[in-house]
């Protein structure tokens, strides 16, 4: 990261996330895209071998979703394979690095909120995190007579909607923002999966190249 003229403020080497046990990383670059999808799947399908067809149709699924979101500017991608019992938690987290556009600058958090509120169908606020201040909004995605988002392990074209929580913030001295895309079709239990990605939102550090 290089810092913009004028800037004070020395850019972070990295930052740091604290994930829960069972999520799995899947690297999004074209070079690494097949190896880490196909390793994810070998864990997530572990002992069972009369699924080939969901298999492939999943695999397929997160392919196109990690090329997407490589497309984007998205710099990392996290799929739950965190277990309930006998059941897979389906989500999901999306990390993209939002640069600055050419001759200007990305609005503040608060020029966001005030963007943004007019989407009556969101909830948005300016939060506080240790790393500076940060624009949420949730919201619900999708109809429900449509298929949940696909990419997610355990996730089935039953007719849901998605439950959506963004959290975009600046990187210091850099005029670019982070963005963090939650997502979960689960929404009869949206609180709950709310909560967890808050918790996960507000464990990011900045990090210098000294940090282990």
């Amino acid at each position: 990261m290089t810092s913009t003229p004028g800037s004070s403020t020395v850019p972070p080497a990295d930052y740091r996330l604290l994930l829960p046990e069972g999520w799995f990383r899947v690297r999004i670059d074209p070079e690494g895209r097949e190896r880490s999808v196909d390793a994810l799947l070998d864990r997530q399908f572990e002992g069972v071998d009369n699924a080939p067809h969901i298999k492939r149709q999943v695999r397929e699924e997160l392919l196109a979703q990690a090329a997407a979101a490589f497309q984007d500017g998205g710099i990392e991608l996290y799929i739950s394979l965190q277990q309930a019992g006998s059941l897979t938690i389906p989500a999901s987290l999306l990390i993209t690095l939002l640069p600055p556009p050419p001759g200007g600058s990305l609005p503040t958090a608060h020029d966001l909120e005030d963007l943004l509120s007019a989407d009556g169908e969101a909830e948005i606020s300016a939060v506080e995190l240790s790393t500076g201040t940060a624009v949420r909004v949730r919201r619900v995605t999708g109809q429900p007579n449509r298929p949940a988002p696909a990419g997610v392990p355990g996730s089935t074209d039953q007719a849901l909607p998605s439950v959506t929580l963004d959290y975009q913030l600046p990187v210091p001295g850099t005029g670019a923002h982070l963005l963090l895309t939650f997502s979960t079709p689960l929404v009869q239990i949206a609180d709950a999966m709310v909560e967890l990605f808050d918790a996960v939102a507000g464990s990011l550090r900045w990090t210098d190249g000294d940090d282990a």
